[in-house]
Parts: structure tokens; C-alpha cells; sequence
């Protein structure tokens, strides 16, 4: 089959991500294989790509936004079939056994294995998933639809959960692509007054589309004292911009798997007044039906630019760049 390799994490500009022969994976005692129909494009895959995460394995197919088909059970599967449409989601296996898991917290298992970093993704024709880390999708939405929604919106409802919003509470949302767009949603949804601070005028101009009360520029001071607020941009220059923007009681919730290194902070001006400063560790089994259940609930969708699945290299560019809002998806065109 066809499928994109991480051959040497490096700039994506520079190849690092190559189109390669794999052979048809076979899926293992308990697990699904997949042929992918469509795969969500997120920044951890280009984390993955330019090596800001470290190697986990050599040559992987990065990918974690999958929706697909059912083309093939391992021994001991059952509650699915050939043909099902499933989705494949970041977290891919826990041990079950540790304490982090039996308290409900299977995002801190140490034995945790995740999509496109310890296993071959969903830039591929097929893909394989652990049947119980597989989740069923809901009807009446298209492929397209729902591939950011596995990912993306399912970290940006952990993060939304962990900035402790109050009830009719004041959210600020630092930058606005994938994450950020399909969290501004629930959010308002839920009562919640929305301040976008991002980059980029067409970012902006989606955030004031989706019913923010504003939209600025990163760096500046939102219009009132933020109760939450999420850090979806990797740049850790915001850590303390927006710890000031907090009112008295705030959480901020840092909602990246990579950072980039954050200044001194000011204990006075950023942390007093029992202001808090959180990350977000990617997400539960729990996390995942809340969120889907809650998206079909509320109408929340994905805002979409489609590339062809021969073009990944070029969709995680804009990505880099900046060059679309909202979240890009890749179609699979490499079945032959």
C-alpha cells in the first residue's frame, strides 16, 4: 500500500515526510484493520514530522484523525464487523492495570501508546486499531465532517473541561485553528462568552463567524478579565501573556503536547490572586463518547479544507504556516 513515512524528522519543508510502500498491515489479536477513508491533519503530526516529539518509531506513518471502514478483524474481536465505519483516535493503548487507570485517569498511564507515534497512522490506505480503543461514529455526518472531531475537538473538550470554566463564564482562547474552533463551539454552546486572541485576520474573521464576542491579536489584552482560558498555540511567550489576562480565581489551561520554552514568571503580576496554570495530557476513552455525544447534541462541526491524501506533505506545510483556518482533512486517493 501506499503511505506516508516520517524518514527523518526535520523540517517539513525539506522532505522529512515521504509517500513509500508499506505492506497491508495485519491486524493483531484484538485489533481492527481500517482503510481509511479520510484523516484529520493536526499539529501533533507535524510535531511528529519535524521531530519537536521525540522518535518513538522509525519511519512512522503519522495520523490520528481517522475515519474508515472495517476491512479485516483480528482473532477475539467482537462488537464490530467488516464494513462498520470507525473512528481512530491519539490514544491507542493503555495497560488497564495501573493506578492512573483504575482511578479513571488511562491519559497518565505510563504504558500508554498513541496513533502516528508508537504505531503506523492514518496517512496510509489502511491502518490497524486496538478494537477497544475503537469509536463508533455518529450518523449524519460525513467523513470529512468527523475527522477533526477525534482529535481536535476531543482535546479541545479535555481542555475546555481543565480550564474549570464557570457556568455563563468569561473563556479566552489563545490561537484558533482546529482545537480552538470546534472548543469555541461547546463552549458557547454551554452559555460561555468567547474571546479569540490569534494571529491572522482570516482565524479572526472565523472566530467573529462562530459567535465570539471578539477576536485579537495574541499578544494583546482581551476587552475583560478572562475567568479560563486555553492555550492552543504552541509558543510559550503566551504562558504569562495570558496568566495576566486571568481575572482573581483563573485557570489556564495549556491545551499542546509541545511547548516552547516559557519566560520567568512574575508571581505577582501572573500567579497571585490564586490564578492557576494547567496542561492538558491527551485524553480518556470517556473524554472521546462525552465529546461525540455532545458535538451530535449541539451541531458542532468542523470548519474544513480538503487536500488529497497524496498531497499530506503539502497540507502539513499550510498547516506550518498558517495558511488555513479551521482544520484540514486528507481524502484518501492512493487506493489503487
Amino acid at each position: 500500500m501506499r503511505a506516508w513515512a516520517v524518514t527523518e524528522p526535520g523540517p517539513v519543508e525539506g522532505g522529512s515526510l515521504q509517500l513509500v510502500e508499506k505492506p497491508v498491515p495485519v491486524p493483531g489479536d484484538g485489533e481492527l484493520l481500517v482503510h481509511v477513508r479520510a484523516c484529520g491533519v493536526c499539529r501533533t503530526d507535524l510535531h511528529v514530522t519535524e521531530g519537536d516529539l521525540p522518535v518513538h518509531r522509525p519511519g512512522v506513518t503519522p495520523g490520528h484523525e481517522v475515519v474508515g471502514v472495517v476491512a479485516g478483524l483480528g482473532s477475539a474481536v467482537t462488537g464490530f464487523a467488516v464494513g462498520d465505519r470507525v473512528g481512530v483516535a491519539w490514544l491507542r493503548h493503555t495497560d488497564g492495570t495501573c493506578g492512573y487507570c483504575l482511578r479513571g485517569a488511562e491519559n497518565l498511564c505510563p504504558r500508554s501508546e498513541y496513533t502516528g507515534w508508537d504505531a503506523d497512522g492514518g496517512y496510509a490506505e489502511y491502518t490497524t486499531v486496538p478494537a477497544a480503543f475503537a469509536h463508533r461514529l455518529p450518523a449524519g455526518l460525513d467523513d470529512v465532517a468527523l475527522a477533526p472531531l477525534l482529535c481536535a475537538g476531543i482535546i479541545g473538550y479535555r481542555a475546555l473541561r481543565r480550564a474549570a470554566l464557570p457556568p455563563g463564564g468569561r473563556l479566552g482562547l489563545y490561537g484558533f485553528g482546529g482545537s480552538a474552533h470546534l472548543c469555541a463551539q461547546v463552549a458557547l454552546a454551554e452559555g460561555a462568552t468567547v474571546h479569540v486572541l490569534t494571529r491572522g485576520p482570516a482565524a479572526q474573521r472565523l472566530a467573529l463567524e462562530l459567535g465570539a464576542a471578539s477576536a485579537r491579536d495574541a499578544y494583546e489584552a482581551p476587552p475583560e478579565p478572562l475567568d479560563s482560558a486555553i492555550l492552543f498555540a504552541p509558543v510559550g511567550d503566551l504562558v504569562p501573556v495570558a496568566l495576566r489576562a486571568l481575572d482573581r480565581g483563573g485557570v489556564l489551561a495549556v491545551a499542546g503536547i509541545h511547548l516552547s520554552d516559557t519566560p520567568p514568571l512574575n508571581y505577582e503580576q501572573e500567579l497571585f490572586y490564586e490564578r492557576e496554570l494547567r496542561s492538558v495530557t491527551s485524553n480518556t476513552r470517556a473524554d472521546a463518547r462525552e465529546f461525540l455525544d455532545l458535538a451530535a447534541r449541539h451541531d458542532v462541526r468542523a470548519t474544513t479544507h480538503t487536500y488529497p491524501l497524496s498531497r499530506a506533505a503539502d497540507a502539513l506545510t499550510d498547516l506550518k504556516a498558517g495558511r488555513f483556518d479551521g482544520a484540514a482533512v486528507l481524502v484518501n486517493d492512493l487506493n489503487r
